[in-house]
């Protein structure tokens, strides 16, 4: 099946296509599309879903809609950053923060935790699949962990350094790409949605 992955992030679409080897995966740009899409739901699956019906009716014939919104939920912080997890830090600082300072200010406003049972986290992956507007689908998945008190790896993207899967003994961007795939949010959600297309 051919995908219209809405994002930009290549390295998703990355993840996606590590999975999803049967389907082609392409970016909106690919297709000659404009996508920007803005974040206003209360959950993930309101995102995503939103996400993937702004571009149906755009989209070439025979090709599905696959939408991902993903996030944090830092157990001390009241579940943020959340459904704002792209944009934290973007009131105090004015302005959309690089991955590297958002995760710098994650950890200061952790400071206070100093035990790794104080610093429990979710990460939050879900999906919503468009085949046509009678067809839709959403899959949700999540992978619990710790935030570090420094970031540690240099794979992966956004939080990963700082986020410790219990699981793996191992922060997600210390792991090699089979590794992320197996234990991640994304990776697990992925999964589940291959099964899926291959019953559609």
């Amino acid at each position: 099946m051919n995908i219209l992955l809405a994002t930009s992030n290549d390295h998703k679409r990355k993840e996606f296509a590590r999975i999803l080897k049967d389907h082609a995966i392409f970016l909106p740009t690919e297709l000659g599309l404009a996508f920007d899409f803005e974040e206003s739901g209360e959950t993930f699956t309101e995102n995503a879903l939103g996400k993937a019906l702004s571009l149906l009716g755009r989209v070439p014939k025979g090709y599905a809609i696959l939408a991902d919104d993903s996030g944090l939920c830092v157990e001390a912080l009241g579940g943020n950053p959340g459904v704002r997890t792209a944009r934290y830090g973007m009131e105090e600082f004015g302005r959309e923060l690089e991955a590297a300072e958002r995760n710098a200010y994650l950890l200061k406003n952790l400071e206070h935790c100093t035990k790794k049972e104080e610093r429990k986290a979710t990460f939050v992956s879900a999906l919503a699949l468009v085949v046509d507007r009678y067809r839709i689908y959403t899959i949700s998945e999540s992978v619990e962990g710790s935030i570090t008190k420094e970031p540690d790896g240099h794979a992966g993207f956004g939080y990963d350094p700082v986020f410790f899967v219990d699981e793996a003994a191992s922060t997600m961007a210390a792991l090699d790409e089979g590794g992320k795939d197996l234990y991640s949010h994304r990776g697990r959600a992925a999964r589940l949605l291959n099964t899926l297309l291959g019953e559609i």
